[in-house]
């Protein structure tokens, strides 16, 4: 391909999954407790769609990577500080809340504004890159909705490979139901691509390729627009944490028969 792709990923913050998540209700509405001082992470499914982009814009010549992340500035410039040392991209950030307590059509718009205001973007060579769900918000939606809203029509949503044709074209490995692949062949950009696990795995640590990227981190973060209410007309009644139970019975002999029926009866009680 003589021009190359210009893709843009969606990705922002989570919570690291390894702290306890207790929800609590605030007067903005419902969040996590201490929820600004929790350590954040990229969201897995992003960063497998950053890494896959990453290694698309070196395979084809021309290309172009830019990342674009909603979350509080604060915790975005730390999270950058890890980020940026793993692939080379330029950097775009919304101000707005990053937690699963939000509207995915509310977040979308706010991403598909951010998308449309990138200097030099071109569109027809667009691949809109985005993890197929979210490890806080979790709606499975958003990056679809972005795409929409940019009027980008061949969306392929639980992607595990692409393979670029010297044309343009590429060849998508997608995830179905059953355990099963669906491949197709799409003529080219533009695209949106939601990822689930990819093929590769996450990148070492480069101390150059972060300080090329911070050029246009820290500028991007100075000059973050707020993304304004994102949960539009969602109204939670409360929030809580899951009870625990557990049950245990040792009981030699069961039959296979019988114990499927004592679940089944567990499960309805």
């Amino acid at each position: 391909m003589s021009n190359g792709y210009h893709i843009v990923v969606c990705g922002s913050l989570v919570p690291d999954p390894l702290q306890t998540l207790e929800p609590v209700t605030t007067p903005d509405g419902p969040g996590l407790k201490n929820e600004s001082m929790l350590p954040s992470v990229l969201d897995p499914w992003a960063a497998h769609a950053l890494y896959e982009a990453a290694h698309l814009a070196k395979s084809v010549p021309g290309s172009k990577v830019w990342l674009v992340s909603l979350g509080p500035k604060a915790k975005l410039q730390q999270l950058m500080m890890a980020v940026a040392q793993k692939a080379s991209f330029e950097f775009v950030a919304v101000d707005g809340s990053a937690s699963g307590f939000t509207d995915s059509f509310e977040t979308a718009q706010a991403l598909a504004k951010a998308i449309e205001s990138i200097a030099g973007l071109d569109r027809q060579r667009l691949l809109l890159f985005g993890g197929c769900s979210s490890a806080s918000r979790d709606a499975g939606t958003t990056v679809g909705m972005v795409g929409a809203l940019l009027g980008i029509e061949e969306q392929f949503l639980a992607v595990d490979e692409i393979v670029p044709n010297d044309d343009g074209s590429f060849r998508v490995k997608e995830r179905i139901e059953g355990a099963q692949y669906l491949v197709s062949e799409c003529a080219g950009a533009p695209a949106v691509l939601a990822w689930a696990t990819g093929n590769l795995p996450e990148p070492p640590n480069n101390p150059q390729v972060g300080m090329a990227n911070m050029r246009t981190i820290l500028p991007a973060l100075a000059k973050a627009q707020a993304a304004g209410n994102l949960r539009g007309s969602l109204r939670f009644e409360s929030v809580e944490t899951p009870t625990q139970r557990r049950e245990t019975r040792v009981v030699k002999d069961a039959g296979i028969d019988e114990i499927a029926q004592e679940l089944a009866e567990w499960i309805r009680g």
